[in-house]
């Protein structure tokens, strides 16, 4: 049992890498696979908050009111969506920037990159084309209204 929770833990120790790691969880029912499995699940949602805030950059928003935050927030993870979205939809897997011993999968600033080079290629304006008038009622701008 432990202390501070007053109530009964499981611990499980996996060697990674170099390193003994500790896993606790309350639920006692879970086997040592599903802990693991959990584990590796609550990274990925790590990552992808890391993501939000620092690559899309709700970090630095300087939003000041509970509905701005909300909107803001939204549109951020309709952005980190949309990027991966795009990702998925790539027919190769792009090279990534800070090559890792071992991984094999690409990073979201690999994908960040890419998209930010597609958006410099001359064909980008067939798909998303430069206005000459001020855009009345479009989705761009109703967008931005909500984030502001």
């Amino acid at each position: 049992m432990l202390k501070t929770l007053k109530r009964p833990v499981q611990v499980v120790w996996v060697f990674r890498r170099t390193q003994w790691i500790a896993l606790f969880t309350t639920d006692l029912n879970l086997s040592i696979t599903q802990i693991i499995e959990y584990y590796g699940a609550r990274w990925k949602i790590e990552s992808g908050f890391k993501e939000l805030k620092q690559d899309i950059g709700s970090q630095k928003s300087q939003c000041r009111n509970a509905q701005a935050v909300t909107n803001h927030l939204n549109f951020c993870m309709m952005a980190t969506t949309l990027t991966w979205i795009y990702a998925d939809r790539l027919k190769t897997n792009p090279e990534r920037r800070h090559k890792v011993k071992g991984r094999t999968s690409f990073a979201f600033s690999d994908i960040r990159r890419i998209i930010a080079e597609a958006a410099l290629d001359p064909d980008f304006e067939r798909v998303c084309p430069k206005y000459s008038s001020s855009p009345v009622n479009s989705v761009v701008t109703g967008l931005l209204r909500m984030v502001a």
